[in-house]
């Protein structure tokens, strides 16, 4: 069920957390299950938003696309789907989480949104990252964002943060919020003990546009493929709320989230807005991305009327 909108914003912080985790390729229900501990670490810290990595239930590095199409399911009516539902049900809380989904011979990295009333909608990564070409579609959700009585939330996976558009797009959307589940590898010249450069990118996209941003990374090693870890929350003015993380240790972050707060951020100062500002007699308002687009299919549209009615 997708709450309302609130009529007035919370009036004490909301408390969000990144789950960082290290699952292990094909062990669904194992995953799954320590995910369901790792959330209810969060929760019983006072997290009401939580999110997880990418891929959380299957593992990332697929070495056919047979596998990721045993593994992947259906959303929301597969099991891991079925038992994330369930956990935000009896928590209370958002959940966002990263899942392989299966739609009919069509596979999608993507996200499961999931609240105290049930399942919300989903996300379908935008933009694939390698070896992900070979398995999965692009996302044709587009950028769909989720009134909940937390604030407006936006979702993107991975190497959508790549692209500045993504969280513009989900600003003008009126987003306050975004949660990215997230395999960051390491890129081309960074070093050991380097900067992460999903940081920089995180921290420029949180402060341009006035958006809190949970990132929640995987650590380990997969099948030679090492990931970074360093999961981050960023604050709506583009600082550091939480982390990094550790590159190689399953953690918790947790951070204040004032969606009061967050809005009112965005006037850096009595004549600079960061969304007012924009020049839009010189470059579309929306980047292209027309109103109608980024609406959930008519699958998704009928699992959300169905689950608030």
């Amino acid at each position: 069920m997708q709450a309302s909108d609130p009529q007035s914003s919370p009036a004490e912080p909301t408390w969000v957390a990144s789950v960082q985790m290290a699952p292990v390729i094909g062990e669904v229900a194992a995953n799954v299950a320590r995910s369901a501990e790792l959330v209810e670490q969060a929760a019983a810290q006072g997290a009401r938003l939580v999110v997880l990595p990418e891929l959380a239930n299957t593992g990332y590095v697929f070495q056919s696309r047979a596998e990721a199409y045993a593994l992947a399911e259906a959303v929301p009516g597969g099991p891991s789907s079925q038992a994330w539902i369930a956990l935000a049900q009896r928590l209370g809380i958002y959940l966002v989480a990263g899942i392989a989904e299966r739609c009919g011979d069509r596979l999608y990295n993507a996200a499961l949104i999931a609240g105290p009333a049930g399942y919300i909608g989903t996300y379908r990564k935008l933009h694939l990252w390698g070896d992900e070409n070979l398995y999965f579609e692009a996302g044709d959700l587009g950028l769909p964002v989720f009134h909940t009585e937390l604030g407006r939330l936006g979702v993107a996976i991975c190497y959508d943060g790549w692209f500045p558009e993504v969280y513009r797009v989900l600003a003008v959307r009126g987003a306050d919020i975004v949660a990215v589940p997230t395999n960051w590898v390491p890129m081309p010249g960074q070093t050991p003990d380097g900067p992460v450069m999903a940081h920089a990118l995180t921290i420029g996209a949180a402060h341009s546009n006035g958006l809190t941003v949970v990132c929640a990374d995987r650590v380990g090693t997969e099948r030679g493929q090492p990931f970074v870890g360093r999961s981050l929350i960023v604050g709506s003015q583009g600082w550091t709320a939480a982390g990094p993380a550790s590159a190689d240790q399953e953690e918790v972050l947790l951070a204040p989230f004032d969606v009061k707060a967050s809005r009112r951020a965005r006037q850096l100062n009595d004549f600079n807005h960061v969304l007012r500002d924009r020049r839009c007699d010189i470059y579309d308002e929306q980047l292209g991305a027309g109103a109608a687009e980024g609406q959930p299919s008519a699958r998704h549209v009928a699992d959300f009327q169905g689950a608030t009615s």
